[in-house]
């Protein structure tokens, strides 16, 4: 896994601007540690300055220095993604790598439920949680929720990885010298996974930051909770453009997309890199 991200950073420009954008974010968010106002506060701050010196990003008719609140939002929003990609990470290496590997009805009965959950529409879904849970919709219960319906595709992905690791040679000799098959799966087939891990998490995070964002934009979410979609729906509450407090928008619609770029620029150089065709050419014929 290091070496592909040695040789990702050095060979793709695309990778390097990624990471770039993603680390200021990681940066950004970091700075939430040393904010003077704890980020749940109102009104601690002179409302609707606009950006100065003294108030970078501005402030909130809220009464929210925009800088530290985007800071926290940021930290937020991140967390939220990397714990969605982690666990549905999980599942999808349990169930690609075992349904790959097993085969016969092994394949065929987590495939018949991995596609069930591919097919579920989950934004309405998610809507009626909502509606049905109502103030127990915390944060952590959301990104469970969501953790357990987007592993599905990439589950898949990892299945025909798995498929084809099965016919190596390696493989066949791991089974003849004894290994079982939990041993074979972690020790021999994962780390040969690790780069669609590490790409699919990448495209995970980007789907699961954006239907948080959009659930907190339309107020089906803790939007208490410091958030990107949070930021922006307080702020359509108090027209904050109408009104002529332009930054309060502006600002974390930008961290996000600077975000979401970072996020696909490294996905989309891992799905190059990962390439069965690209990587047989470029190592000689052996993978």
């Amino acid at each position: 896994m290091a070496g592909a991200m040695r040789d990702l950073f050095r060979d793709h420009a695309e990778f390097r601007i990624g990471a770039v954008l993603v680390a200021f974010v990681l940066l950004l968010s970091a700075l939430a540690s040393f904010s003077p106002y704890p980020p749940e506060s109102v009104y601690v701050v002179p409302p609707d300055v606009p950006p100065s010196l003294a108030y970078w990003f501005g402030t909130t008719s809220r009464g929210q220095d925009v800088f530290w609140e985007l800071s926290a939002a940021l930290r937020n929003t991140l967390l939220f993604g990397a714990i969605v990609a982690m666990i549905s990470r999980v599942l999808a290496l349990l169930v690609g790598l075992l349904s790959g590997y097993k085969g016969g009805w092994v394949d065929r009965a987590l495939m018949s439920v991995n596609d069930t959950f591919i097919v579920i529409p989950l934004l309405p879904l998610l809507v009626l949680f909502y509606f049905v849970m109502r103030d127990r919709m915390s944060w952590p219960a959301l990104a469970l929720i969501m953790a357990c319906f987007g592993w599905a595709y990439d589950a898949r992905l990892i299945r025909s990885v798995a498929m084809s690791l099965k016919a190596r040679e390696f493989t066949q000799t791991s089974l003849f010298s004894g290994m079982s098959t939990c041993e074979i799966l972690v020790q021999e087939h994962l780390p040969h996974v690790m780069p669609v891990v590490f790409s699919t998490a990448m495209n995970n995070m980007v789907w699961s930051i954006g239907l948080e964002v959009t659930l907190a934009v339309l107020g089906f979410t803790d939007i208490n909770r410091p958030t990107i979609g949070g930021m922006i729906y307080w702020a359509n509450q108090h027209a904050a453009m109408v009104a002529g407090v332009w930054w309060w928008i502006v600002f974390p619609v930008a961290a996000v997309t600077m975000m979401f770029i970072g996020l696909f620029l490294l996905a989309v150089t891992a799905n190059a890199y990962i390439d069965p065709r690209s990587r047989f050419q470029s190592i000689g014929g052996n993978f």
